[in-house]
């Protein structure tokens, strides 16, 4: 999925799309996963399974990269795009499903070694795409696409459902259950956060991010330098959020630095003189960026028990997938107008909206526990 990625903007630019059209098909990838997520993780729930989704997912990653391929019309590459938003709708019943092979108690474990898996592939994946292209030519990230896609969908039938996850008595999902889910205070307060972080990171990296560098000059190998920078430091931040730094700062705290440190970088970009200062923002950025993102997939379903863990991941994932639409859109409407720094301008609000709340919310929830263990203290 993430092969094509740093090369898509720059390509669909030299067939001479529009910024705002770059910023449509950029954001239909999120706006399918808003449209879908939820339905898809009310449907596992209900038949109990995952692995169905999982290999149509695979599939559709597979049709997404063929359909860049095709010459011509526009709306080739807005189908291409959407069929990834597709993709990436399946991503509930990865996680899920992952989780499921985990002790109880271990969330946040396995959404931390998930987010490292799934940022070493997307660091692998926008690693070689800048090769591909400086070696053979534009279109052959997506090619490649096509070809591990095919891969995966092999490997995706090798699945196992682990029998332990759903008991022959529990009720199916049922509208009052759906309702239960989705009143979970945790669930909606890091899906609300997560919108935003999504919304700052596809205006930057895995949206404008390539053309600001190729205004600098960046060339296919310098943009394989610039995804490194960005996505090892975010692998790394990934492995440490939840098993070393949040059980220091807290998981508000470690949330509440990402944010920060994410709003102050993509606020510089613009100001970068050279590609060696904008590499520097995009190295911090992926930290910071690394330190929110699994954190806020774990805290999702933490309150809510296995019955109802799709429903929980999937209104999740619809819900800052809203981030994935907008903030591409509204960015490249203000690049089209104000030129390409005004979107990193907005990234850089949005992030730092986030760490306001988080910070409130912090301050909430330790104002609540100190209420709670007075009272305790005077029963």
């Amino acid at each position: 999925m993430y092969i094509y990625v740093p090369i898509l903007s720059p390509y669909l630019s030299a067939q001479s799309y529009s910024l705002p059209f770059i910023g449509i098909v950029l954001g239909s990838y999120g706006l399918m996963q808003m449209l879908i997520r939820f339905p898809l993780g009310i449907a596992s729930d209900r038949i109990g399974r995952r692995k169905p989704f999982i290999v149509a997912g695979m599939l559709a990653a597979v049709v997404s990269s063929l359909l860049f391929l095709i010459p011509g019309l526009w709306v080739w590459p807005l189908a291409g795009r959407i069929a990834a938003g597709l993709c990436a709708s399946t991503w509930v019943a990865f996680t899920v499903m992952y989780a499921s092979y985990y002790g109880e108690g271990q969330t946040g474990k396995a959404m931390g070694n998930i987010s490292v898996m799934t940022a070493a592939g997307q660091m692998l994946g926008m690693l070689l795409s800048g090769w591909l292209t400086e070696r053979f030519s534009i279109h052959t990230p997506f090619i490649a696409g096509a070809i591990i896609g095919s891969v995966g969908l092999l490997l995706a039938f090798l699945l196992k459902e682990p029998k332990q996850e759903f008991s022959s008595k529990a009720p199916g999902m049922s509208f009052s259950k759906v309702k239960e889910v989705i009143r979970t205070k945790t669930l909606l307060q890091v899906s609300l956060l997560s919108v935003l972080a999504h919304g700052v990171l596809f205006i930057t990296m895995f949206g404008f991010t390539p053309l600001k560098a190729e205004q600098l000059g960046a060339d296919g190998f310098t943009l394989t330098i610039l995804v490194f920078a960005f996505m090892l430091p975010h692998a790394i931040a990934s492995l440490l959020s939840a098993s070393r730094i949040a059980p220091r700062l807290g998981s508000w705290g470690t949330l509440g630095a990402g944010f920060a440190l994410s709003a102050i970088c993509t606020g510089a970009m613009p100001f970068a003189p050279s590609l060696a200062m904008l590499i520097v923002t995009q190295a911090v950025n992926g930290f910071a960026q690394g330190l929110h993102l699994p954190l806020l997939l774990g805290l999702a379903i933490r309150d809510v028990d296995l019955s109802g863990r799709a429903t929980a991941m999937g209104l999740y994932q619809a819900l800052y997938a809203a981030g994935m639409f907008s903030g591409p859109f509204l960015a490249g409407f203000l690049n089209d107008h104000w030129g390409l720094d005004s979107g990193f301008l907005l990234g850089a609000l949005i992030a730092a909206a986030a760490a306001l709340l988080t910070a409130k919310w912090s301050i909430d929830e330790r104002r609540i526990t100190a209420t709670e263990q007075q009272r305790s203290v005077g029963s």
